[in-house]
C-alpha cells in the first residue's frame, strides 16, 4: 500500500509556482521541474483547481496560487489529490471467516489502530504548508 505520486506531485507543484511568480507556470514547465508528461501535470492541476488552491484560465498559459502559501496545507494537497477522499487510508479486508478466532476479531481490533494512524498523519499535513515546503528548500 501507499499513497499515490499525485500528492508529491501537487506539492511540487504549488511549491514551484510559488516559487516562480514572476514566470509562466505552464504545464509544459512544472512537467520538466517534476520530469514528468505535461498531461499527467495538467491532470492533478485539475484536482487542484477544484479544490480552490491553483487559479488557471483557459487559453492562457500559466497557473497562480488561490491562495496565499501559508494558507495551503499538505493535508489540503492530500484531500484535493486523493481520488478516493471519502474512504479510509487504510481498507481492512471484507469477509474474514467468522468462525475463526482472528477473522470474527480482526476487524474489530485494526480498526481503532488504524483510524488513529490516519488521524496522526493528517494531523501532520495540516500543519505544514507551501510556505513551510518553500522556505526549507530556500
Amino acid at each position: 500500500m501507499s499513497i499515490s505520486s499525485r500528492f508529491t506531485v501537487g506539492i511540487h507543484i504549488l511549491t514551484l509556482i510559488d516559487s516562480n511568480k514572476d514566470g509562466i507556470n505552464s504545464s509544459e514547465f512544472l512537467a520538466g521541474s517534476v520530469n514528468t508528461n505535461p498531461t499527467l501535470i495538467r491532470k492533478i492541476m485539475g484536482m487542484l483547481k477544484k479544490a480552490g488552491l491553483i487559479e488557471v484560465k483557459p487559453g492562457i498559459a500559466g497557473a497562480k496560487l488561490a491562495k496565499k502559501p501559508s494558507d495551503i496545507t499538505l493535508l489540503e494537497i492530500y484531500k484535493a489529490v486523493d481520488v478516493v477522499q471519502e474512504q479510509e487510508l487504510f481498507s481492512i479486508h471484507q469477509n474474514p471467516h467468522p468462525e475463526c478466532h482472528v477473522g470474527k476479531n480482526i476487524q474489530n481490533t485494526l480498526t481503532p489502530i488504524l483510524s488513529a494512524a490516519q488521524l496522526a498523519m493528517e494531523k501532520v499535513l495540516g500543519a505544514v504548508t507551501i510556505e513551510d515546503i518553500v522556505r526549507d528548500i530556500k
